[in-house]
């Protein structure tokens, strides 16, 4: 959701700028993993020489904005993620967790910087751009606001702003996509706290067919974003009915994967941490199913799909004074990629190195 809500924002001012887009692309997580990727570079590169903006991810992805810059990308990264060791080597990084940054912006999602962003585009003009039949103001801050509640950074200074205004033109949105969840689920359902239903929705999406703008380096298209820049008041509805119903699969899936996980750790109730996978488990749904069970036993959780040669997986901790992308850094060395927030991360390993990390995780936590 924050990553989609920050292409959609950033998108539209560009065009009301008077730029164009000539793709957009969103790292399928079953077949891609996390962040820019080789796979979309090569799926990207006949569009080079251009400017390639990464939002949401790129500040861990050093070896591969490398290769972007040698295609003849020039390259900005629009993030808010923690950055690793060293950065990579863009024309312009716009992340409040970078050294050296006194903006003092890190509790922002990614969709609340990239509001910021625009904001320094726009100017003066940006209350006064008229956005079909609302203001464009608005109509990005229902965005920033979804996008808030959904990546669960802390409802403080701006982002309390940002949720109240969002959430109250929400019921009055100009935008079809939106406008479509209001109908299917009712206006007096989404203002007593039903947004968290669309919220979900939104986060079900999947990749269908190919499209040259909106789709994935894996040949699909995002449905999220195809809803929320459709004009098509007809197509949004059948989008949002179509999500809504992956929701009920969605989460009696991730009920089954915690009951197993639940299983497993309580063969092993004293282990330091929770680290379990599976081939049969999705991808996109390690994140909710670490949530849950790091919740409940209190321990830093990682969960992830077990492939033959390479797994991903996502990390969440209960504890605020840990930090999993620091704990994942003394496992650098062993690591294809990894990288996020301090309680909420992803990484890629190879599948021989599994017991290796979480040996060494074991320890750091003792720690």
């Amino acid at each position: 959701m924050d990553g989609i809500a920050s292409v959609v924002i950033l998108g539209e001012a560009i065009k009301n700028l008077g730029g164009q887009i000539f793709s957009a692309v969103f790292p399928d997580r079953e077949k891609d993993g996390y962040g820019l990727n080789m796979k979309a570079l090569e799926f990207l590169k006949d569009k080079a020489p251009s400017l390639l903006i990464t939002l949401d991810l790129g500040i861990g992805n050093i070896k591969e904005i490398k290769m972007a810059n040698e295609m003849g990308f020039e390259v900005i990264v629009v993030d808010h993620h923690q950055p690793l060791e060293s950065m990579p080597e863009a024309l312009i990084i716009v992340d409040p967790q970078q050294e050296g940054d006194e903006s003092g912006f890190g509790y922002l999602c990614n969709a609340g910087l990239t509001f910021k962003l625009i904001e320094e585009l726009l100017q003066d003009n940006f209350s006064d751009l008229p956005a079909q039949a609302g203001n464009l103001r608005n109509s990005f801050l229902e965005l920033v606001a979804l996008a808030t509640i959904a990546d669960m950074v802390p409802q403080v200074k701006d982002n309390k702003i940002y949720i109240e205004k969002g959430l109250r033109s929400l019921l009055k949105t100009f935008r079809p996509g939106l406008q479509s969840f209001l109908d299917i689920l009712g206006e007096g359902f989404v203002a007593s706290g039903g947004f968290m239903k669309i919220i979900s929705a939104l986060n079900a999406s999947e990749s269908t067919s190919f499209s040259s703008e909106g789709g994935s380096a894996s040949g699909g298209e995002n449905e999220s974003y195809k809803l929320l820049t459709s004009s098509s008041y007809e197509e949004c509805q059948d989008i949002a009915g179509r999500l809504l119903g992956k929701v009920q699969l969605k989460q009696e899936t991730i009920k089954n994967i915690v009951s197993e996980i639940e299983k497993r750790v309580n063969k092993n109730p004293d282990e330091e941490i929770v680290f379990e996978g599976d081939p049969a488990w999705r991808l996109v749904l390690a994140g909710p199913v670490a949530s849950i069970i790091s919740q409940e036993y209190k321990k830093p959780t990682f969960i992830f799909k077990r492939e033959d040669n390479e797994s991903c997986g996502s990390v969440r901790l209960f504890q605020d004074d840990q930090n999993s992308v620091n704990a994942m850094k003394t496992c650098a060395d062993i690591l294809v990629t990894y990288g996020g927030h301090p309680k909420a991360s992803g990484f890629r390993i190879k599948t021989e190195n599994l017991d290796e990390f979480k040996k060494r995780l074991i320890e750091y936590f003792k720690k």
